[in-house]
């Protein structure tokens, strides 16, 4: 079998994880499959990283922060490739553009447009095993790029589809996908398998196990993916093609989301040029929405909700107190005390009696729910961020889904 291992920072956290992860990569070697694998940065690298460009700058250049922030990940490479040679195997390590990960030139956010896997088939073919920097690649101008937090996923599933391996094993801290954050539940329970459908609208609203692109990746070039623990050799979730189509409504998790702000205003009157240009305002700063919603009270006050991350707050900010129709205090507000928490699965969540307990327990916590949207396969609350823990973990007890 052609198999692709991709272990994150926490599992390359120290020099003794990183033997432990050569040691697991020899021993698949040694099963008589060959090996390609893909590193994320050491553990709290590229948050190091971000700092020291901080201490610079307070708006370093995104080029100059992709080539900073690319080191981390040939740290990683390097070390473990000296792991696996000292363990009698031959391994290279390689760059994302010394494989051929072509992107676009969107710094900080590339995505990948085309790989040329021949350097890979080359060590391959040679009995080598590449070790591979994972979240980069380089543009079609030479410049380095990178392509998001978590974009070692990605590396690792589009070169999985590349070189058409058998199996893409994503080794992390975590025993697999649960029905929710296992460290915030306790009782939260591993899913011994999940769609690639349900995991990207996991992945998309919170759920930190694997980065949505990724999952784009796998659906689409139908990788499957094994995600395991890289500290013990129990099985752990597998993502792949649709699951059975059950009757009723059948839940898959909970995910929260800690990165986000909510942006409040108050239109008067009910003039689609103004919407029109707060909209193209935030556009044309990159900023997306993430949920919007709109409201007309008795005395025809229109509020318009919209949820943006957090990392994004200030260029909204900027963008939007940038129109003489916004006037902050007067009729903009903004808060960023809150978290989104959401609810996955199939069924009409909105129809059953999920959406009640989901209330239920927001108002036994003392929160409010401040904006809701939901669709068939999931539904989104955002909350007060102080309550996030306890709205989790009353949820994932009201719907029992710690039970098998």
């Amino acid at each position: 079998m052609l198999m692709v291992h991709k272990f994150g920072g926490t599992s390359l956290a120290d020099t003794q994880k990183i033997c432990n992860a050569a040691a697991r990569v020899v021993e698949t070697k040694r099963q008589g499959n060959s090996v390609l694998v893909v590193v994320s940065a050491m553990d709290d690298t590229t948050d190091k990283l971000i700092k020291l460009a901080g201490e610079i700058t307070d708006v370093p250049s995104t080029r100059e922060m992709d080539v900073l922030l690319s080191t981390g990940e040939q740290v990683s490479a390097a070390l473990l490739a000296m792991a696996i040679s000292d363990f009698g195997e031959q391994a290279v390590s390689l760059t994302g553009s010394q494989v051929g990960i072509a992107t676009d030139d969107c710094h900080g956010d590339a995505r990948i447009t085309r790989i040329n896997p021949t350097r890979l088939h080359k060590e391959l073919e040679a009995g080598h095993i590449p070790v591979v920097t994972g979240f980069q690649g380089i543009s079609d101008t030479g410049a380095i790029t990178t392509l998001g937090r978590g974009g070692s996923d990605t590396t690792a599933v589009a070169l999985a589809a590349a070189v058409h391996a058998d199996l893409c094993e994503i080794f992390t801290d975590v025993e697999g996908i649960y029905t929710t954050d296992p460290w915030m539940v306790p009782e939260a329970r591993k899913l011994e398998s999940i769609s690639y459908d349900e995991m990207l609208v996991l992945a998309s609203l919170g759920a930190g196990v694997l980065q949505p692109q990724s999952v784009k990746f796998a659906k689409k070039h139908n990788i499957k993916l094994h995600v395991r623990s890289s500290f013990t050799h129990k099985p752990g979730t597998i993502v792949q093609g649709a699951e059975p189509v059950q009757k009723g409504v059948s839940i898959s998790g909970i995910a929260y989301d800690l990165n986000v702000a909510n942006l409040l205003l108050y239109v008067f009157p009910n003039d689609m040029l103004i919407y029109n240009k707060i909209f193209d305002s935030l556009v044309a700063h990159g900023i997306t929405a993430d949920i919007i919603t709109h409201s007309t009270t008795r005395n025809n006050i229109n509020g318009v909700s919209i949820v943006i991350t957090k990392d994004n707050l200030q260029k909204a900010l900027r963008a939007l107190q940038g129109l003489e129709e916004v006037s902050l205090n007067e009729n903009f507000f903004y808060n960023e005390n809150v978290a989104k928490v959401s609810i996955v699965g199939s069924g009409h969540l909105a129809d059953s009696q999920v959406m009640g307990k989901v209330f239920q327990a927001i108002t036994e916590v003392g929160s409010n729910v401040q904006m809701i949207s939901t669709t068939e396969i999931w539904m989104s609350c955002i909350v007060d961020v102080d309550k996030v823990k306890d709205i989790v973990r009353i949820i994932h007890n009201k719907l029992q889904l710690g039970h098998g």
